[in-house]
């Protein structure tokens, strides 16, 4: 049997080992072929694990760690002073080849930062973005760049277009993406300049290119893929978020008005339950660094036991589909038809 080698810093994110240690041993609990290597403190690895009673210990690997990441630490700093760290170690695993894939709930800008120095980015790629699922009334589909890149050429967002199009079609096995634009309008000419010529490449571009896709679309079944740049992307992450907690809210408050109210809440209770399901973010936990020479998924640094497990899911995913060497063939096909070269060095690591 071929194992699947999870690499997981367990040391990340606001929970830490509490969290990260038994959602790993939940996750081996319905994956046979996979091993997680648990990187962090070693004292306090081994002391969660002694409070789960599991079978599958066996497949379980400690690599011990000095130092720590915390969530509000620089990038910069990070990078250049957290070299035995759990988040730094999990991620040299991926560029030794000890792991098919690292995961981490700790700071976005340190794992960004590193990721990019150690991994190094695919060829014709000029930067990492982040991509993740978007639920929308009848599916999903994933979205990028959510953070990584404020500000980005027309270029960068075709390399989004390539990358979020294979990332659908690896791990959804669907045959031609669609790849939408996000805009303020579905019209060609609509947009700053960067989205115009942005615009223009990707029609030219092998991906199925279906045009611009408008904020209210977001949550339709329009695109498989939508691209943007890292600021809007994050807005558009972030609004959703506030907008799914506030209909929760609402829903809660309102029936809790009375005793009345309460009647039909109880009534209600089976459909209640099945869009707080539907709604429920947690499931879509797991952002893919996309564009690295190795694969990295980053999970909310609050995720619970459940969302963290969810995060995990998408590495065995990510990591069994041969997402890498697919990327990197399809960039150079699609730079090649428009006559484009990559515009940014890439970084060695020291």
């Amino acid at each position: 049997m071929v194992q699947t080698k999870l690499a997981v810093d367990v040391m990340g994110g606001d929970h830490g080992p509490s969290v990260t240690v038994p959602a790993c041993l939940e996750f081996l609990q319905s994956h046979d072929d996979a091993v997680m290597v648990l990187v962090g403190q070693q004292a306090v690895i081994e002391k969660e694990l002694a409070k789960h009673r599991s079978s599958h210990l066996d497949r379980i690997e400690i690599v011990h760690a000095e130092e720590t990441v915390s969530m509000d630490e620089s990038p910069a700093l990070a990078l250049k002073h957290k070299k035995k760290s759990s988040m730094r170690i999990a991620i040299n695993l991926v560029k030794e080849g000890s792991a098919g894939c690292c995961v981490s709930a700790g700071n976005t800008g340190a794992l960004m930062a590193m990721a990019k120095f150690v991994l190094k980015t695919l060829p014709g790629i000029d930067r990492p973005a982040i991509a993740t699922i978007i639920p929308t009334q009848y599916g999903h589909h994933y979205m990028l760049d959510l953070g990584a890149n404020v500000d980005c050429t027309p270029e960068h967002l075709l390399q989004f277009g390539v990358m979020g199009s294979l990332l659908s079609s690896a791990v959804d096995h669907k045959d031609q993406p669609r790849v939408g634009l996000l805009n303020i309008g579905h019209e060609e000419g609509k947009g700053g300049e960067v989205v115009r010529k942005a615009w223009a490449l990707l029609s030219a571009s092998p991906l199925h290119f279906i045009g611009n896709i408008e904020g209210d679309d977001l949550f339709k079944d329009k695109a498989d893929v939508i691209v943007c740049d890292g600021f809007v992307g994050n807005i558009a992450l972030k609004t959703s978020e506030g907008l799914a907690r506030m209909i929760s809210g609402i829903l809660k408050e309102e029936f809790g008005r009375s005793v009345v109210s309460k009647w039909m809440a109880l009534l209600a209770m089976p459909v209640l339950k099945a869009i707080k399901r539907r709604l429920d973010g947690r499931q879509y936990n797991g952002a893919n660094l996309l564009g690295l020479r190795g694969i990295v998924i980053k999970s909310h640094g609050s995720a619970d036991r459940f969302a963290f497990k969810c995060a995990l899911e998408v590495a065995y995913r990510t990591a069994s589909s041969g997402l890498l060497e697919r990327i990197a063939s399809d960039m150079a096909r699609a730079n090649a038809a428009l006559g484009l070269i990559s515009t940014e060095p890439v970084m060695d690591a020291q």
